[in-house]
């Protein structure tokens, strides 16, 4: 089926965006994978040809342009060359720390900060999840206590997208203990800071080259200035721009899928067994069938999910639908590719066997899938 989602502009800026990863990614996605860490030169590559940081306005070096589209190309090519961490750390900037800092900063903080992120300059994190909370982060124990002019902040995060690289770290902390979910507020934390320390970089099933770490924070002090949003607001901040984040993730998945469908379709018909090509197997096109119908249903609902959010009215119920089934289809995709290559379906030397290794993820982080369905069995109940 025809997708109707993009325009004439799209596809230009598709070209670029294909261009910049012919000429700044695939030549270094192995050696991405074998130091487990990006290269800061492709932020500030992806900066100057803007292929991040687009939607930062023009007074802050962006190019002010906030349509979803255009980060929907960006997965769609970073996916068909296989730079799923890449997309996971470019998605985390672009879908989440700008945002967040573009939405709730003060005119200070987005003068001092947004620029950076726009040019590739900057690379930010947020840090939310701990050793003893995940998907319930009301169980978050880092503290954040008001001194003077300052908060000082004490303990521990884990699972830190961008955590080596980062620049600055929104911290989700506890800033009033007895106010429950209302006693939680977000304070940016900058690299160098005393007390501010980075653990060791996570060694992942997959997506090898995005750095993952785990954090600390012993009696780190911060101004004031560096609270973001509303001093006790901070859940609700991150429950209003979940939404986003969580299309990221089931824009990406939906990403992956196209590419490794079309890889494997090419794969079944230049691959031949018992003297046919193993597309000519009726199995093996059920197989190909169902992916082809699956994906087209998949790709119907997040088409709609993007219009709405560009126009700001996606729900977090119908956000946390897209993230789970897209990310679901994504595992279940690749799983069957993977059986159609056979035995070279397990071999890291074939783009299927990497991206299943880097899509099992895809259904644990942003929310998992069975926090999905109770956001949206929790609104079914409530009958609205």
């Amino acid at each position: 089926m025809q997708r109707q989602l993009f325009t004439a502009d799209h596809e230009a800026y598709r070209e670029l965006v294909r261009e910049f990863t012919a000429r700044e990614v695939v030549p270094n996605l192995e050696r991405w994978d074998a130091d487990r860490l990006i290269d800061r030169e492709v932020w500030r590559a992806a900066g100057k040809q803007g292929v991040i940081g687009l939607a930062v306005p023009e007074e802050h070096g962006g190019a002010g342009q906030p349509d979803y589209r255009y980060r929907v190309v960006v997965a769609e090519e970073l996916a068909r060359v296989g730079a799923a961490s890449l997309h996971s750390s470019f998605g985390l900037q672009d879908d989440i720390i700008i945002p967040y800092v573009q939405d709730l900063g003060t005119d200070e903080q987005r003068r001092k900060w947004l620029p950076g992120m726009a040019s590739g300059e900057l690379i930010g994190a947020i840090a939310m999840t701990e050793p003893g909370a995940g998907s319930d982060l009301q169980g978050v124990c880092t503290t954040a206590v008001r001194d003077g002019g300052e908060w000082v902040l004490n303990g521990q995060k884990t699972f830190i997208t961008s955590g080596i690289n980062a620049d600055f770290v929104i911290v989700v902390a506890r800033t009033d203990p007895a106010a429950g979910s209302r006693g939680f507020s977000l304070i940016v934390v900058e690299d160098g800071t005393p007390g501010f320390t980075r653990g060791r970089k996570l060694d992942k099933v997959g997506l090898q080259a995005q750095d993952t770490a785990e954090l600390f924070f012993s009696d780190v002090r911060v101004p004031v200035a560096n609270l973001l949003g509303t001093e006790g607001r901070g859940f609700a901040h991150l429950m209003e721009r979940l939404p986003r984040e969580r299309m990221s993730i089931a824009v990406g998945s939906l990403a992956s899928v196209d590419a490794v469908f079309a890889e494997t379709r090419e794969y079944c018909f230049s691959r031949k067994a018992f003297g046919r090509p193993i597309g000519d197997f009726q199995n093996t096109r059920f197989v190909l069938a169902e992916i082809a119908t699956e994906r087209d249903v998949t790709a119907a609902y997040l088409d709609a999910c993007v219009h709405e959010l560009n126009a700001g009215t996606l729900t977090a119920v119908d956000a946390a639908k897209a993230k789970w089934w897209a990310s679901e289809l994504q595992k279940r995709v690749v799983d069957r590719c993977v059986q159609l290559h056979g035995g070279y379906g397990y071999m890291l030397e074939y783009p299927v066997a990497r991206a299943f290794v880097d899509s099992r993820i895809q259904t644990i982080y942003g929310g998992t899938t069975e926090i999905m369905k109770e956001i949206i069995g929790r609104d079914l109940a409530t009958g609205n």
